[in-house]
């Protein structure tokens, strides 16, 4: 049902619209240009009125092509007027002529609004849960029409126009219905379709111009360095990945294998000619080396848009969009869909802890800070310099919330990182006394963001209990990985960053000094079980002056080679999901840069590709045995087996799971070949070597045990004399008689 002022029925009653609105829809300062433009009800019959710069002459039809009357100029920028002899209120066109030759227009004034009163009703409330359907740019047939309909929220502005090539990104051609109750603005705009660039020209409610704001919605926007947002078709690729989406809502997700590749899409690989890979190129190397390097899944680093390539996708301003470096949208379904038919699931990593303030972007979008907190105590990120969205007000969490549901459901993605969620947990984070705002019982917790991750987890588990949220959390907050109804952030994994720190710490020292630090390795598992974790060797890792993981490592090349190996075994066999980031399979030697492509021209020497070779067997073995996955999450599935040799450097514990083969993991973080030495295992028999980091063909001595060992019951219980080669890492599996 369509709404008009008292005003504006006052103005339908002699058919004429008064000067000065006239004058203010030519100057695009009118409040409410739908109360004058389009078909108005006059007398007995109706008037339609239009704005139409460079015209001369006007005529209007029906959209069936009946002429229905000859509009008169009212001021000579355009703005015509004229009774049209129809039986009820209809969509009309308009032939326009002038000296040049004529055109034809469909008055977008003279359709109804396309949101309803439950979308306002929702909306306000909160709880909208298909805002991405409703808000943005939406390609539709709307009342005999095809065209784009545009919504956007900008509760304190004073006029929205939307502007593009379409309109010669003039804002009086296609200002917006203002749906007063929710604070949205939306105009159906006739006869255009995809891949036209758009942004929406904002009046603040002072009545200055806001810098042309892109779409918060926006689901395909132009290649950096444009900043406009583009009109989408709705993905419209056939999906083939049933299989694979059964599988994971069929599973306890903590009891599966999981490895994860962590990928910058802009520097895995490179053309030629140094230029991105598309979607599609990406997809035919990819896919096939991840799949046979044994990883179960691709974790990429934020792919939505986003302005500056060396903020790695971290500072985004189009969480809707897949960024335009690496083609259309429907190529990013593409990849996803061949990943899933491939059986990789695909990660992003997601940002809403943050934006940037670039002009163009979520930054004071409608002349006030709409997204972001006013008082910067809140609203902004002195490490990153970026704003901090407002988690207390239900329009932005519901924004991103419905974000998170977007992925899952348009792009079929299997999981969400949450970037940054320490920043948001805590008030005072990187902040010193006098700069932050305590809650409102005096404490440092950010109680708002607390609830938006819990709304967030519910929602995205509650619609897709096949996919997995999982948290870049770096203090000790309490139950993460918890349901929300236990008390828990709702997380379904947490990222073990003191996994990361004391391990590296320990590899980094001489193993001479390692000795004295043997708690940095057994410290963890005091902790373990506590979250469900995913142990993360990241991109944070390898930039900054970090060096790679293999400079990190001590001793001399050798040493540095073998160890590295060493800790890949180690980690493999410790509880916790695993994750590796891009180059580091093969032990790349320079630091990473977004800037270029990996260094793959190392794979030709044997050492290098020795790593490359021992990180795809124990992706295989880890995925092939439950043991070493089955209780990732659960104390039961570990037990120490030497747990205090501190002097010789020398960890070993068991691994188990119902039904399943144990497996025993025996570390040594010396250059010291030890023979004879004692592990002791829970059975007697035969215990197959299937994993020794240091064989030839990894690149290392080939020192081992021929195989396998055989656990003898003596005076403590069984247990077996093991050679444990110079620095690394051996698994035994049982063998059942």
């Amino acid at each position: 049902m369509r709404r008009t002022t008292p005003k504006a029925a006052a103005k339908a009653a002699d058919g004429r619209a008064s000067a000065g609105d006239v004058d203010a829809v030519v100057a695009g300062t009118h409040g409410d240009p739908f109360a004058i433009l389009g078909v108005h009800p006059a007398g007995k019959g109706y008037v339609a009125r239009c704005f139409i710069p460079h015209a001369g002459s006007v005529e209007a039809f029906t959209l069936d092509g009946l002429a229905c009357g000859v509009l008169q100029m009212r001021h000579g920028a355009g703005f015509f007027e004229g009774e049209v002899s129809l039986k009820a209120r209809q969509p009309l066109k308009y032939r326009a002529a002038n000296a040049g030759g004529e055109w034809w227009i469909t008055d977008p004034y003279s359709f109804g609004p396309v949101l309803g009163p439950m979308d306002d009703y929702y909306i306000a409330e909160g709880s909208h849960l298909r805002l991405f359907d409703r808000l943005g740019a939406h390609l539709i047939e709307h009342e005999g029409a095809n065209g784009i309909n545009f919504a956007v929220w900008a509760p304190n502005a004073k006029r929205v126009s939307v502007v593009g090539d379409f309109n010669d990104w003039d804002g009086r051609r296609h200002a917006m219905r203002h749906r007063k109750d929710v604070g949205i603005w939306e105009v159906f705009v006739p006869d255009i379709g995809a891949g036209r660039p758009y942004k929406f020209e904002i009046i603040a409610g002072n009545g200055k111009a806001v810098p042309l704001k892109a779409d918060p919605f926006a689901f395909r926007s132009e290649l950096r360095p444009a900043t406009a947002s583009v009109t989408e078709k709705p993905l419209a690729h056939e999906w083939g990945d049933q299989a694979h989406r059964d599988f994971w809502r069929s599973v306890d997700i903590r009891r599966q294998p999981i490895t994860t590749y962590e990928v910058h899409a802009g520097s895995w690989q490179r053309r030629d000619d140094g230029t991105f890979l598309s979607w599609d190129e990406l997809a035919d190397r990819l896919i096939p080396y991840v799949a046979d390097m044994g990883f179960t899944h691709i974790e990429f680093l934020p792919i939505t848009e986003h302005p500056y390539d060396p903020s790695w996708g971290y500072q985004t301003t189009g969480l809707y969009a897949p960024t335009a470096r690496f083609g259309e949208p429907e190529g990013f379904a593409r990849f996803v869909d061949g990943a899933h038919r491939a059986g990789i699931g695909i990660i992003l990593d997601w940002v809403p802890a943050h934006f940037p303030t670039d002009a163009h972007g979520l930054s004071r979008f409608d002349g006030t800070a709409l997204y972001e907190h006013a008082d910067p105590r809140k609203g902004f990120h002195p490490d990153w310099n970026t704003a901090i969205y407002n988690f207390g007000r239900r329009e932005v969490k519901s924004y991103l919330v419905n974000n998170a549901l977007f992925w899952a459901e348009k792009y079929h993605l299997d999981g969400l990182r949450v970037d940054a969620v320490a920043s948001m947990l805590y008030l005072d984070y990187s902040r010193k006394e006098g700069e932050w705002v305590p809650n409102e019982f005096g404490g440092r917790e950010n109680l708002e963001a607390v609830r938006f991750l819990q709304d967030m987890n519910k929602a995205v588990y509650g619609h897709h209990p096949g996919v997995m949220t999982i948290a870049e959390e770096s203090t000790s907050w309490p139950k993460v990985s918890q349901p929300v109804h236990e008390g828990g952030l709702g997380f379904g994994f947490k990222w073990n960053m003191g996994f990361m720190h004391d391990t590296l710490a320990y590899l980094s020292r001489e193993p001479v000094h390692r000795k004295h630090h043997h708690d940095e390795i057994t410290f963890g598992l005091l902790y373990a079980f506590s979250e469900n974790f995913v142990l993360p060797l990241s991109h944070d890792e390898v930039v900054h002056g970090k060096g790679t993981l293999l400079s990190k490592m001590a001793g001399d090349d050798w040493q540095k080679f073998a160890t590295l190996r060493a800790y890949y075994g180690f980690m493999w066999g410790y509880p916790g999901k695993k994750l590796l980031f891009m180059g580091q399979e093969f032990a790349q030697r320079a630091e990473w840069s977004e800037a270029k492509a990996l260094d793959w021209q190392l794979l030709q020497y044997g050492p290098h590709e020795g790593v490359r070779q021992l990180v795809r067997d124990l992706n295989h073995i880890y995925r092939s045995k439950p043991a070493l996955h089955a209780r990732d999450c659960e104390p039961e599935g570990f037990a120490w087996l030497v747990v205090d040799d501190r002097q010789n450097s020398v960890f070993a514990w068991l691994r188990s799971a119902p039904g399943a083969n144990p497996v025993a993991v025996v570390s040594n973080f010396t250059p010291v070949r030890r023979e004879n030495y004692r592990i002791p295992l829970p059975r007697a028999g035969e215990w197959r070597e299937i994993v020794n980091t240091d064989a030839g063909f990894y690149g290392g001595t080939g020192a081992g045990n021929f195989g396998r060992v055989i656990a003898l019951e003596g005076g403590g219980g069984a247990g077996a004399e093991v050679t444990l080669p110079p620095l690394a890492t051996l698994m035994f599996e049982f063998v059942p008689q």
